[in-house]
């Protein structure tokens, strides 16, 4: 797989299709594997660059703290970096705060932006529910341990477990086949959720932008979009009736479409 050097750092990534460029920024502790479902159906269209963010993946694990400021100039710098001026932008829960930092703060890299189980600044329910992830990091074998016992009932609908529980042992073996993360790399990623706010530059992005919520999702409600959308001018709001944080692996196919159509929409 390609890798890149931005600051010092060696930035891994994955180039899929062909078109414009998509970058594809994912969500705490994932690697670029996580857009796995949606990538086929993107990269008829665009050429997606989907990237382990620092902390993650293939990518270095600097000492912390991470920032979704500082994650977004890094992408800003990976971007350059891989000769790519201007990118629609895509990025799921943390991956959403680090994109509307970039958008914010380098708009001329963001042609579009779409902005998956997103939150414009880490309310009090937010942080209980990451510092409960971060306690659990430190007490369980690995941090996968962690993501499939705690984030993934927060993540995905009781319907799933309940009706599907072959789902949910095949992305638990996906999570536990990928790169481990470091319980420090974690942490410090964690950091980055704890302290994101984005409130003062949401009237900085003045790009086409898509907000997309799951109706069950706790984690990053619904409680946000007026926010978001107040905040964002012109920003389409989609909610997911049947899906919680992680839908873009619960309902691919639902997922897919409406984010393509979005996508689609916005380019040339």
């Amino acid at each position: 797989m390609p890798r890149v050097e931005v600051d010092g750092l060696t930035i891994n990534y994955d180039v899929q299709g062909e078109g414009e460029p998509l970058l594809l920024i994912p969500y705490l502790s994932a690697d670029h594997a996580s857009f796995a479902f949606q990538v086929p159906a993107y990269a008829e269209h665009f050429s997606c660059i989907a990237i382990d963010l620092p902390g993650t993946g293939e990518s270095d694990k600097p000492p912390g703290p991470y920032s979704t400021k500082g994650y977004a100039d890094q992408v800003a710098g990976f971007l350059g970096a891989i000769g790519i001026e201007q990118a629609h932008v895509a990025g799921v829960s943390l991956g959403a705060a680090v994109g509307m930092h970039l958008a914010a703060s380098h708009p001329g890299r963001v042609r579009s932006l779409s902005l998956h189980s997103p939150w414009h600044t880490s309310d009090a329910y937010l942080k209980r529910v990451v510092e409960l992830w971060r306690t659990l990091a430190s007490l369980l074998p690995t941090v996968a341990d962690m993501v499939i016992q705690s984030i993934f009932p927060l993540a995905f609908t009781p319907a799933l477990y309940v009706e599907r529980p072959e789902v949910v042992d095949a992305l638990a073996d996906f999570v536990r086949s990928r790169p481990a993360q470091p319980l420090e790399a974690f942490m410090s990623q964690s950091e980055a959720v704890l302290a994101h706010n984005a409130s003062s530059v949401l009237g900085e992005i003045g790009v086409p932008t898509l907000i997309t919520f799951g109706a069950l999702d706790l984690v990053t409600s619904t409680r946000f979009a007026e926010p978001l959308q107040s905040g964002i001018g012109g920003s389409e709001l989609v909610v997911f009736d049947e899906l919680s944080h992680a839908g873009l692996h619960e309902d691919p196919e639902t997922f897919n479409r409406a984010t393509l159509d979005f996508l689609l929409g916005q380019s040339s």
